[in-house]
């Protein structure tokens, strides 16, 4: 997911893909913990694109 394709979402948009990737990440690390996840740098994925989601927020409520 790219920076630019969050821009055009709306505020309430951006929070429940925001909600949505945190499960996701729970998800995986609970996969993590119990050895069944097959490719662990799909936890960095899902962290950067919430530091992005969470960007994007900020961005719109400050302008």
């Amino acid at each position: 997911m790219k920076f630019i394709e969050l821009k055009d979402k709306d505020i309430n948009e951006l929070k429940s893909m925001l909600k949505e990737k945190k499960a996701e990440l729970f998800k995986l690390r609970l996969e993590l913990k119990t050895m069944q996840l097959t490719n662990p740098s799909q936890i960095a994925v899902v962290r950067k694109d919430i530091a992005r989601i969470n960007t994007a927020i900020s961005a719109k409520e400050n302008s």
